[in-house]
């Protein structure tokens, strides 16, 4: 384990419960209140996907936008939001995908990817995969390519890596629990 992977560790708290009973939750909070440590956090992605040619970082709502922006910026590249739907203003492309109990539908504005775009997707949380895979299926939608992932967190019992790997791309994860 690397020293940031360490520092991560102590850092994120666990909340049980929430939001739901028996769900464990990952609080990245204490990590954004540690302006040296975030810092560390932006620097790990830049120097991760630098000169790896993205034209576009997409992140996730909501936790996804605050790294993604960061290194959309770092990168000197546009930052798309993906967001659930109904919440952005302009015309959208949606796509509908199954949750552990139930379904939902991701969204991001129709002129947000070029065709051949390079997109690179971040999240803060790598689950199950079903959203960050979602976001994949949003950018075939629009002929974009995905060439990479990136999380702050990796839940590896939830299997989500599995979800991604067949796409013939790059996953980045800092910590992994």
């Amino acid at each position: 384990m690397n020293d940031l992977s360490q520092k991560l560790k102590q850092s994120i708290r666990d909340v049980p419960d929430f939001p739901k009973p028996g769900i464990l939750f990952k609080d990245i909070t204490p990590v954004l209140a540690d302006p040296k440590l975030s810092l560390q956090v932006s620097e790990a992605f830049y120097s991760h996907w630098k000169g790896k040619g993205i034209a576009i970082v997409i992140g996730i709502e909501s936790r996804g936008f605050i790294y993604g922006l960061q290194l959309a910026q770092q990168l000197g590249v546009p930052f798309i939001p993906v967001r659930k739907a109904g919440k952005l203003p302009y015309k959208t492309v949606r796509h509908a995908y199954d949750l552990e109990y139930g379904s939902a539908e991701i969204e991001m504005h129709e002129d947000a990817i070029r065709p051949g775009d390079h997109v690179l997707i971040h999240d803060d949380l790598l689950a199950t995969g079903g959203t960050a895979r979602a976001a994949a299926e949003l950018v075939a939608k629009m002929k974009g390519k995905v060439v990479g992932y990136s999380f702050l967190i990796e839940l590896s019992s939830l299997k989500g890596r599995e979800k991604l790997e067949d796409q013939d791309t790059e996953i980045q994860t800092l910590v992994t629990f």
